[in-house]
C-alpha cells in the first residue's frame, strides 16, 4: 500500500483544486474562492486591535449618550408638577418666569446634547482604552483568557486615575480589574445543561 492512499493521511490538494462543497459546480469555483477571500479579510479586519478599539469607542460613546437621554427623559418636568409649582409661587407673590415653553424645550434640548456628548466621550475613551489595551495584552500573550481581562483593567483603570495621583491609579486599576473580570467571568461561564 503507498502512502498516497493510506486512510489515516490527510489528503493533500493544491490551491484551487480542492473539493467543492455539496451542489456547487466547476463554474462555482471562481465565486466560491472570491466569497472565502472576503470571509478571510472581514475576520482579519475585526480582529486587528485598531478596528476593535475603534468599534469600542463607538460603542462606548452611542451607550453613554443614551445614558444620558434615557435619564433626562425620566428627569424631565412633569406638566402638572410645573403647574402646581406655578401656581404657589403665584400664591406667594414670586414673579412668573420669563422663559416661553418653546424656550424651554429648547433650552433643555441643548443641555441634554452637551450632556450627551460629554457622557459619550467619557464612555467612548474608556471603551477604546480597555479594548485597545487588552488587544495589546492578548497579541503580546497570545492566549485569550480570564488573565488578560485582569491586567487590562488595571492598566485602563490606572491610566484613568492618573491625574488622581499614585493611590487613586493603584484603587482604580484594582477596581476596574475586579470589574472586568468579573464581567469576563459571567461571559465564559458554561451554559447550564439542564433544561
Amino acid at each position: 500500500m503507498s502512502g498516497v492512499n493510506a486512510p489515516w493521511l490527510a489528503p493533500i490538494y493544491l490551491p484551487g483544486q480542492e473539493p467543492l462543497p455539496e451542489g456547487y459546480t466547476e463554474e462555482d469555483r471562481a465565486n466560491l474562492a472570491q466569497v472565502q477571500m472576503w470571509q478571510r479579510y472581514a475576520s482579519g479586519a475585526m480582529e486587528s486591535c485598531p478596528v476593535k478599539c475603534t468599534l469600542s469607542g463607538a460603542a462606548g460613546f452611542g451607550l453613554g449618550a443614551f445614558f444620558t437621554l434615557f435619564s433626562a427623559a425620566l428627569s424631565a418636568d412633569d406638566p402638572t408638577r410645573r403647574t402646581t409649582a406655578y401656581l404657589q409661587a403665584q400664591a406667594a407673590g414670586i414673579p412668573e418666569p420669563k422663559l416661553s415653553t418653546a424656550l424651554q424645550t429648547k433650552e433643555f434640548f441643548k443641555d441634554t446634547g452637551k450632556n450627551m456628548w460629554r457622557s459619550g466621550k467619557g464612555f467612548g475613551k474608556v471603551g477604546a482604552l480597555y479594548s485597545g489595551i487588552e488587544c495589546c495584552v492578548e497579541g503580546y500573550r497570545a492566549k485569550n483568557d480570564i488573565y488578560n481581562s485582569l491586567i487590562s483593567g488595571c492598566f485602563a483603570g490606572s491610566i484613568l486615575a492618573r491625574s488622581s495621583g499614585p493611590k487613586a491609579m493603584i484603587g482604580g486599576g484594582i477596581a476596574f480589574a475586579a470589574f472586568s473580570g468579573a464581567i469576563d467571568l459571567y461571559f465564559r461561564k458554561e451554559p447550564a445543561d439542564d433544561p
